[in-house]
């Protein structure tokens, strides 16, 4: 069974209850976007056709209020609608339950950002961690006989070692996540840059600004050896982005925004290459 339906699916003896929204609380650290993109938009026309089909699951917290554990992008979208309460089944759990809950609600989302993966990979791992009663990373969930890496990997698809990888980039700084979730920063070296410490992830983020450069993976693994070796200084940082990177050797590189200037609004990268080339053409018949 999907671990969606696991934590959706009603217990005997639960009841669906209609509950105002401005009694419901977002989860503490919640990892996972909710924001107006165009799967929220989807949302919000199958609210306005069908209703909440599936009921949110919350858990009752002792200050009055109740937690979200399932349903989060839900009660966003009714909210925008109009919407003042929300059907909803109350679940009481613990803080483990809750935290492995709403991380596998959100998991079979069909697009996730490598950030939000990465928080919630690791708040699940921490749980398992802490429910083997081990501190070791790796170690053995006696209750199942698996390692809390093997389980992530089991019931999300990705192999255990990409999951691991997944919780090491959570160490980054948000700004150089947010790199990686635009795609202007390779996964990889982000993993690599992760285990750098926090002022050095800095000077790594300034200087790529400074540079207009990404670190590439051998760049991000010497960088983390010189970090290793307390040898990374600002101006290392800035020597290893400036140098050239061996597929750029051969190829002159212009950023859209540099030529959009110069050529018409709808113009395609593609036809602002030809016409370029052919301005070339005609430069060098006329040199």
């Amino acid at each position: 069974m999907p671990m969606a339906e696991k934590v959706d699916q009603m217990n005997p003896d639960e009841k669906i209850v209609e509950i105002a929204i401005e009694r419901l609380r977002v989860f503490e650290n919640h990892p996972f976007r909710v924001e107006m993109d165009s799967q929220m938009k989807d949302l919000q026309d199958s609210i306005k056709k069908y209703g909440i089909i599936t009921p949110v699951i919350v858990r009752p917290r002792k200050e009055g209020y109740y937690e979200i554990i399932s349903g989060h992008r839900r009660i966003f979208a009714a909210e925008k609608l109009g919407y003042r309460k929300v059907p909803t089944i109350i679940r009481y759990m613990t803080d483990d339950q809750a935290v492995i809950a709403m991380v596998d609600s959100n998991l079979q989302r069909e697009r996730i950002q490598p950030s939000e993966k990465a928080f919630a990979y690791k708040m699940k791992y921490d749980v398992l961690k802490r429910k083997s009663g081990r501190r070791k990373a790796g170690q053995v969930d006696h209750n199942s006989g698996k390692k809390g890496l093997e389980i992530i990997s089991e019931e999300t698809g990705d192999s255990p070692k990409q999951v691991q990888r997944y919780i090491k980039m959570a160490d980054l700084i948000p700004e150089l996540l947010e790199k990686v979730d635009d795609g202007s920063m390779g996964f990889t070296p982000a993993v690599q840059i992760a285990y750098l410490k926090k002022r050095e992830q800095k000077d790594i983020l300034d200087a790529m600004e400074l540079t207009l450069c990404t670190p590439s993976l051998s760049q991000a693994m010497r960088m983390k050896k010189l970090s290793a070796d307390g040898k990374l200084t600002t101006q290392r940082v800035e020597d290893i982005l400036s140098e050239i990177k061996q597929k750029e050797t051969d190829r002159v590189v212009f950023k859209n925004d540099q030529l959009h200037k110069y050529f018409p609004k709808n113009y395609s990268t593609e036809q602002m290459k030809r016409e370029i080339i052919e301005l070339l053409k005609l430069y060098v018949l006329n040199y």
